[in-house]
């Protein structure tokens, strides 16, 4: 096998394990399952990873970071607010209908988190990811098109992880992109006028 940094390998092994639990779901993909995922052996993956709960917010971050990092790169001087923030929210949702199942593992994620014991705050720290990464995504589209929002941002962005999380579960279960369009664009609506345009 070939040596590779820690970091290197931390990153194989994460991608690894999105992969295997995407197909195979979290309670069926093992650490074992991981390791044969990623071509490596188990001493890696101790040697990497404290835990399997270790390697699940590592995945966690990883999947809300891509996330993140794409909408982010949306986000740019439009000709008014509304299509700013629209321009946005499309891009996630553009996310979510090219890779459905692995949108679906974030809430799998969190059940399974809920639901053993030890792994609750993963199941919280996942969800204060998404309201911290609502916050990077609201100011920076204030701060594009130079306004003041009327609400705190700390609350938008509470209410905006609110509404993307329902609307990702009800178009996985639905699969109604009609809707779904509608819906992103009742949300951006909302958005601007809580940001104050």
């Amino acid at each position: 096998m070939a040596r590779m940094p820690s970091a290197e390998r931390r990153r194989q092994l994460v991608e690894a394990a999105i992969r295997a639990m995407t197909r195979d779901g979290v309670a069926r993909t093992t650490t074992r399952s991981i390791c044969a995922e990623a071509e490596v052996s188990l001493s890696v993956f101790h040697y990497c990873f404290d835990s399997k709960q270790a390697l699940l917010e590592a995945a966690i971050e990883s999947i809300t970071d891509t996330y993140v990092v794409h909408v982010m790169s949306a986000v740019e001087p439009r000709a008014t607010l509304r299509e700013t923030v629209r321009s946005a929210l499309g891009t996630y949702w553009n996310h979510v209908t090219a890779h459905p199942a692995e949108h679906m593992l974030t809430y799998e994620l969190t059940q399974y988190a809920l639901r053993e014991e030890g792994f609750e705050h993963l199941a919280r720290a996942q969800y204060e990811q998404y309201v911290a990464s609502g916050t990077v995504l609201i100011e920076q589209v204030c701060a594009v098109c130079e306004v003041e929002p009327k609400v705190p941002v700390n609350l938008l962005a509470h209410l905006l992880a609110a509404m993307i999380d329902g609307l990702t579960l009800q178009y996985l279960v639905l699969g109604d992109e009609r809707t779904a369009t509608a819906l992103l664009d009742a949300t951006a609506e909302q958005l601007v006028t809580l940001i104050g345009g």
